[in-house]
């Protein structure tokens, strides 16, 4: 096993704050990249404050970071620098050259007024791989509004497919648009990195959380695009497999997820309907799917007669998929999430235990593992290490700008 990780040597500067950015440059943080968060002096990014909860210091009172920030910048340096100041775009501008990749998600044209524009950067850092983030992209004629997960998830159309038939369109439980536009963040930096290696010649990206979010409506999508016929909003069920479905058990919910005629067959052998798999109605996926309504007046019933263990442990043992639908407790107590170890201990500054809790990479690399370097920082917590580092600023030039505000 290599002691080395996959992006070492690389460095990027993240201008980026909220989530979809974050989520790129932890995951690049996570790989090995050197992240240089860059944030406003005082404020940092918004989603220090949104909370509760937040990180409890020693005396068991909240600190100024909230669990959403955290969720998204382990793995990073922050230095506080007010870009607003010429001195302190110019500051980013001399950290720049010692970097490989730029993230940013201010509007369209919005970091133009500092000087930091992909336009007015290429020429003097020619191999930059300058990654934009917005809620539109940078053509079209929505270019110029702001951008969020939710107005993503209404516009891009999941929320349209997401929720019971009778109820409202419903948004998913988590900030997914822009978690799925980071993970294309991610992929087109390394991607442009690879091409900048090769050629020395950097690129912008041009990535809206639309354009990510319409990507991956992925099968229904593309159902409809064949077809020409809107998708309905189907609840907890699946648009092209039958049954996949939640069902009431004897004491709570369960997953039936059978994915084809062979496992059909067996669940219903299993659940004591033996007739059903040479019904004609039912013999195949097509018919099922064509006969939904006759088969979800059938099923409920008996589901219902058994726990959730019972059917949980019996159909795995036939290869039919089933599930129980979790909590989040009863996700952390999980022995299968235990022992893949998907809750992380990190260090944190302002934590009176001197960690906090994380959610862990899933990524599982034989040879260059992830490492969990360094927990999300405070605010600055790194200015003066950084400018001293990168930069070779002296003492009386740091109290300097820090006077002038241009730092924090």
């Amino acid at each position: 096993m290599s002691t080395a990780l996959p992006l070492e040597g690389v460095r990027v500067l993240d201008l980026s704050r909220i989530l979809a950015g974050p989520t790129c440059t932890q995951l690049l943080g996570d790989l090995g990249a050197e992240v240089i968060k860059v944030e406003k002096p005082g404020e940092g990014d918004d989603t220090r404050k949104w909370g509760p909860p937040y990180v409890k210091d020693g005396a068991g009172q909240d600190t100024a970071e909230s669990a959403y920030y955290l969720s998204a910048n382990r793995n990073k340096r922050s230095v506080a620098i007010d870009i607003a100041t010429e001195q302190g775009a110019e500051l980013v501008r001399r950290l720049l050259a010692d970097c490989h990749v730029l993230v940013e998600n201010f509007k369209v044209g919005g970091l133009t007024r500092y000087g930091l524009g992909y336009p007015q950067l290429r020429e003097r850092f020619p191999a930059l791989v300058y990654c934009s983030i917005t809620g539109f992209g940078q053509t079209g004629p929505y270019r110029e509004r702001a951008g969020y997960d939710y107005l993503a998830q209404g516009y891009g159309g999941i929320m349209s497919l997401t929720g019971e038939p009778d109820g409202q369109p419903m948004k998913v439980g988590v900030g997914i648009a822009d978690v799925m536009c980071g993970m294309y963040a991610c992929v087109g930096v390394l991607a442009a990195l690879r091409h900048a290696e090769r050629t020395g010649e950097g690129q912008q990206i041009d990535l809206a959380l639309l354009d990510s979010q319409v990507a991956w409506l992925i099968n229904e999508g593309t159902n409809y695009l064949l077809s020409g016929k809107p998708p309905r909003r189907l609840g907890n069920q699946h648009p092209n497999i039958v049954p996949y479905r939640v069902f009431q058990a004897a004491d709570g919910h369960v997953i039936l997820a059978v994915g084809n005629d062979a496992q059909f067959r067996r669940f219903c052998s299993f659940a004591g309907l033996d007739a059903l798999p040479d019904d004609p109605r039912y013999a195949t996926n097509l018919a099922r799917v064509h006969h939904r309504d006759d088969l979800d007046a059938l099923l409920p019933p008996v589901m219902a007669m058994r726990t959730i263990r019972e059917w949980v442990d019996g159909l795995n043992a036939l290869g039919v998929p089933c599930g129980a639908v979790n909590t989040l407790p009863d996700v952390f107590a999980s022995p299968q999430v235990r022992a893949r170890g998907m809750k992380v201990d990190v260090p944190h500054e302002s934590a009176g235990s001197g960690t906090v809790p994380l959610l862990a990479n899933p990524l599982r690399l034989s040879e260059t593992p992830v490492q969990y370097r360094q927990g999300p920082p405070t605010l600055g917590q790194h200015t003066d290490l950084v400018l001293r580092e990168r930069l070779g600023l002296e003492e009386d030039e740091l109290e300097r700008l820090r006077d002038h505000k241009v730092i924090g």
